[in-house]
């Protein structure tokens, strides 16, 4: 277990005030209250003990992008913090044989990209008798990059109409990663009218996760109701090998 330094604490207290108040500023530009855009902490490679300076420091939300990392972190966390009520994320691209795996930890899978995927994690879900509908999020692919992941733009309707009509999962809203050099201006706003096109047929779709350490102001600007800050928050990647 990694050792939590006075020095580390502090950074992270640091860090975070000053990613809160870049969402607040880029709130303010936007016109809308602070309160609607949630910070997702994206946590992965760091250890549970940041996870639980950042509880300490106010945070409940937390993203992993890979299956097997969140589990074991998500795992220590309640070790750590038994008391604290902690909402676990996967963001990351997800195999449909990790579906059973990934249902045990997570609380919201924001990265669906396929009917496919929907159902394998639909059958997971029921096979987990004790927990309720698994909240879920549609991956849009804005640049058709099969590399990237993400479901195509034109196929994000059907994708979502599947999903809607299945017991074992909750269609919470949209997410996506800005295509590097995109115009992000252009990016979020055709996100966001997406968005709405989506809504109108599934009142529950409220969440458009997008923005990140990068580029969270214009994704803001643009409607997003969560931003998912790893680098700004915890630091470079080499900090998670510290001892």
């Amino acid at each position: 277990m990694t050792r939590m330094t006075t020095e580390r604490i502090d950074q992270l207290r640091e860090s975070l005030d000053a990613v809160t108040a870049r969402i607040a500023d880029a709130c303010a530009a936007a016109g809308r209250a602070t309160g609607d855009v949630r910070l997702l902490a994206v946590t992965k490679t760091f250890p549970a003990a940041d996870v639980a300076a950042l509880i300490d420091l106010g945070l409940r939300d937390f993203a992993e992008n890979k299956v097997q990392e969140g589990g074991a972190k998500a795992a220590e966390v309640a070790r750590l913090r038994p008391d604290a009520d902690v909402r676990w994320h996967m963001v990351g691209r997800l195999q449909r044989n990790k579906a059973r795996t990934v249902v045990r930890w997570a609380d919201e899978v924001q990265s669906v990209d396929s009917v496919r995927l929907a159902d394998a994690l639909g059958r997971a879900v029921a096979n987990q008798t004790e927990r309720g509908p698994l909240d879920v999020q549609v991956q849009v692919s804005m640049d058709a990059d099969p590399a990237r992941g993400g479901c195509p733009i034109e196929d994000v309707p059907a994708l979502a109409r599947h999903i809607g009509q299945m017991s074992e999962l909750s269609l919470t809203g949209l997410m996506t990663v800005a295509p590097i050099g995109a115009d992000q201006d252009a990016t979020f706003a055709r996100l966001k009218r997406l968005f709405q096109q989506v809504q109108r047929g599934y009142p529950g779709v409220v969440e458009l996760s997008a923005g990140m350490s990068g580029d969270l102001e214009r994704a803001v600007a643009h409607g997003s109701t969560c931003v998912r800050v790893g680098t700004a928050l915890l630091g470079g990647r080499e900090l998670a090998s510290r001892e």
